[in-house]
């Protein structure tokens, strides 16, 4: 499990896609010597498995990544040098400062609009047709890894505001119009739909 609060902005050191698979390795500045093979890190928002220390974990880590993957996320159209969001997985005892995310990417949501209202951005995404009914107003998402407050929703459509740490301390600094980030919706509305749609017999 994750927070959705970022630790660091890494960088994209290498990848290879495969015909069943992708491998990527990542730097980042973050102390990596307790870090383990097998251990959890949130890419962007998505659950990644260490499989690799290239340097001996001075700076770069590897994971493997699965067609699923792939086609799901932005992971696709990143290329060397391209930033990430990477946190860590969530220890015991660790502040909850953002809220419960799985590293479990719904699908893309794209960049509409975006407005500068002061010096906070007002960014605003459309999301697939068969996700729209996750955003709610005042709702948690996760896009690229941050969690975020739902603004307004119309439609597919839903807006967040960037504060200046949020740009300052994320990658979402360098969208703009119809660029792509990873969408995790707020899993507690899935458990909801899925209890309910068994309490109508129409649940399988």
């Amino acid at each position: 499990m994750f927070t959705g609060i970022i630790q660091d902005v890494g960088r994209i050191d290498s990848l290879e896609h495969q015909a069943n698979q992708s491998l990527f390795v990542f730097a980042t500045k973050l102390d990596m010597s307790a870090w383990q093979l097998g251990d959890s890190v949130a890419v962007d928002g998505c659950c990644l498995t260490i499989t690799d220390f290239p340097d001996d974990k001075k700076s770069l880590w590897a994971a493997t990544l699965s067609p699923e993957t792939i086609k799901l996320t932005r992971f696709s159209k990143l290329n060397v040098g391209d930033a990430v969001n990477l946190e860590p997985a969530l220890c015991m005892g660790d502040a909850l400062g953002g809220h419960m995310v799985s590293g479990h990417i719904d699908d893309m949501a794209e960049v509409v609009s975006i407005a500068n209202v002061g010096e906070h951005k007002k960014i605003t995404f459309e999301v697939p047709e068969n996700l729209k009914q996750y955003i709610v107003v005042k709702g948690s998402v996760t896009l690229n890894g941050v969690s975020l407050t739902v603004n307004t929703v119309e439609n597919k459509r839903f807006s967040v505001n960037l504060i200046p740490h949020t740009l300052e301390n994320t990658n979402l600094d360098g969208l703009i119009e119809g660029s792509v980030v990873n969408l995790e919706t707020d899993l507690l509305g899935r458990y909801v739909e899925r209890i309910l749609s068994c309490k109508d017999g129409a649940g399988k």
